[in-house]
């Protein structure tokens, strides 16, 4: 077999040590993907939850790819020398060639190490926002969600994002150790509505929809102050009070789940739609504008 192909490699011109190193390193290849699809398939077989599959099979590549580089690295490099020039050559090349690519693979090492998010995450990158469903060594990519949809839903559409973007931009993680954001609707009312009266219903009313999650944002927060120095005193709902030029506003400002911000919202709004049907002295307020004609005006106030 050996007399075989060393005959053949002779026919085609090409030098046998050379060609014995690619047939090699072809049979390696082989290996990586007949193991890989072994791997895969006693974890699909035996491991059930979907985010445990996924970092399973990642785990898996990783591991299968550093063997096998490995090996093929050992067997084209195979003294000191051999490395030094194979290095001073790779470096001199590749840092003009593929300098997109190279920081890439730094930014998925960064994302690897640092973890400014993970699968699952829902994170900002410059301009755009969803929910991080994959990370590879040269991208990782996003469910998005916002931009033409409203209150941060999904729009279907999966964006892929090159790793290196995290070493340049700005990353906001929405859902990293303290997994709750803070959310206002305000409320505009009338200035001859009982505002007194409207705020305690508003209170309750947020209360009646987020309260719940006062205890459990305490016990995450907790978690999270031995990471990062975040310092909040005060997580139930809360309805502050201001003066606008159309009437008075009361908003509401309560925690609420990234993902669950616009049911929140709607159901908040439905009870409020209820309240100021129910509620004779309490009135939304909208933008109006008032004519009055002198004549008029002046009999007005001398009647």
């Amino acid at each position: 077999m050996n007399k075989f192909f060393v005959n053949l490699l002779r026919w085609g011109h090409i030098d046998p040590v050379l060609g014995y190193k690619i047939l090699l390193s072809l049979f390696f290849i082989l290996l990586f993907y007949l193991f890989k699809i072994a791997s895969y398939s006693l974890i699909n077989k035996h491991i059930k939850d979907l985010r445990t599959k996924y970092f399973a099979r990642k785990r898996t590549d990783y591991v299968l790819f550093a063997i096998i580089g490995f090996f093929i690295f050992r067997l084209w490099v195979i003294d000191i020398n051999s490395l030094g020039t194979f290095l001073g050559l790779l470096s001199a090349g590749v840092a003009v060639a593929l300098k997109d690519p190279l920081m890439d693979i730094a930014g998925w090492m960064f994302i690897l190490w640092r973890k400014p998010f993970t699968v699952g995450d829902r994170i900002q990158i410059g301009e755009h926002k969803g929910d991080v469903i994959d990370i590879r060594t040269f991208q990782f990519t996003l469910l998005e969600v916002e931009n033409w949809v409203d209150a941060e839903q999904s729009t279907g559409r999966v964006i892929h994002i090159p790793n290196s973007r995290v070493l340049t931009d700005m990353v906001a993680n929405y859902t990293q150790s303290f997994e709750y954001i803070w959310n206002e609707i305000p409320v505009l009312i009338t200035f001859e509505s009982n505002y007194k009266k409207a705020k305690n219903l508003l209170t309750e009313i947020a209360n009646r929809h987020a309260e719940h999650l006062s205890k459990e944002a305490a016990e995450r927060l907790r978690e999270a102050a031995k990471k990062y120095m975040i310092i909040y005193r005060k997580f139930s709902p809360i309805v502050y009070t201001k003066v606008k030029d159309s009437g008075i506003l009361l908003t509401i400002r309560y925690l609420c789940s990234p993902r669950n911000r616009r049911g929140t919202e709607s159901r908040i709004w439905e009870d409020i739609l209820d309240m100021t049907e129910r509620e004779e002295d309490i009135e939304l307020a909208y933008p109006t504008i008032r004519y009055y004609r002198r004549g008029e005006e002046k009999d007005e106030k001398g009647s």
